[in-house]
């Protein structure tokens, strides 16, 4: 069958690959599409530590069932539209004996850790499979990278009594800008670009901020009355954005971080002890954060097509990686359409 490899940063290929095993406790899945992450880029441009070449990418999916294993319950038949979460967790380190299994130790994602989904063909095991009669291919393929934006909200413990800053409106950005709204948090965006704060607000952020044209802190200080948002949530993953986010966070406020900052971060940790600070991390979804989205997406809350940037078809994968690593300020999901 046909898939896309990185075989080198930069380097991509159009492959033939082996027909996947069907397993007792998996089912075969017909890819129809896979969505790019800020990590499948990274994989091209040779940023992402995690990968070994060559590599298939590819983790935010959606596809329907050709065949079930023996083992699969029976509410799982050909013909259902699906999605996955893309990680796998050993059931035995600290985080999976305290039920973390979103962030085990051992985790291997789809696309980063082991080959992902851009191919025609998956097998996945029935426990990862989530479903909607509701949803079409192209809104589940949506599913996971939102999620990841949900669980940082979860992370914060995000009520309607906060008021919660996002930093960065890409599409994890987005999901936590969503899932703040849903929990009818008061929401404000913060980005560089006035058509990503414009999906923002149609995400639900009631204000938004251009941190390259206005002055980021004062405007925040005149949207919170001078003691800053209870929640900031950083989804860019640069030093500066770090370091923001502990410093503009109000007095006995929770900070949360999804991204990851490829360099070392000098704090002023004065501001950990004065305010009285949860400093989080949030890494990956959960099964709650899944069923979550499926919701958020059949109320209609979440703006799907302003999310979604290019679609191309399969032999377009990798000049479209070219293209966005070129210039990566306009994007902010693509998705690759295999089949319907």
């Amino acid at each position: 069958m046909k898939a896309m490899r990185i075989l080198s940063p930069g380097v991509v290929e159009q492959a033939t690959i082996a027909e996947p095993n069907l397993q007792a406790d998996s089912v075969m899945l017909r890819v129809a599409y896979v969505g790019y992450c800020g990590s499948d880029l990274n994989t091209f441009r040779g940023l992402n530590p995690m990968v070994v070449y060559p590599r298939i990418p590819g983790h935010e999916i959606s596809g329907v069932i050709e065949a079930v294993g023996l083992d699969v319950p029976a509410e799982w038949k050909p013909g259902m539209a699906v999605t996955l979460s893309p990680y796998t967790s050993c059931g035995a380190c600290s985080a999976c004996r305290a039920g973390r299994y979103n962030c085990c130790r051992d985790n291997q994602t789809l696309g980063v850790q082991r080959d992902g989904a851009l191919t025609e063909r998956l097998v996945v095991p029935w426990r990862k499979l989530f479903s909607s009669p509701r949803l079409s291919l192209r809104e589940l393929a949506l599913v996971e990278p939102l999620t990841v934006g949900c669980h940082a909200v979860d992370r914060g413990r995000v009520t309607a009594e906060d008021t919660v800053c996002v930093l960065g409106c890409g599409a994890i950005g987005l999901g936590a800008i969503a899932g703040a709204a849903w929990r009818k948090a008061r929401v404000i965006a913060v980005d560089i670009d006035n058509a990503k704060l414009g999906i923002a607000r149609q995400a639900g952020a009631a204000e938004s901020v251009n941190s390259a044209t206005e002055d980021f802190h004062e405007r925040l200080q005149a949207l919170t009355g001078g003691d800053g948002p209870n929640v900031i949530i950083e989804a860019i993953g640069l030093p500066q954005t770090f370091r923001a986010a502990v410093e503009e966070v109000a007095f006995a406020g929770r900070v949360v971080y999804i991204g990851y900052a490829r360099k070392p971060v000098d704090y002023e940790s004065k501001y950990f002890v004065q305010k009285e600070l949860d400093i989080l991390g949030s890494r990956n979804a959960t099964p709650a954060d899944f069923r979550q989205v499926i919701t958020m997406l059949e109320s209609g809350c979440v703006p799907v097509d302003a999310i979604i940037s290019r679609e191309v078809p399969p032999d377009q994968a990798g000049d479209m990686l070219r293209q966005w690593s070129d210039n990566p300020g306009p994007i902010t999901k693509i998705l690759i359409h295999l089949s319907d």
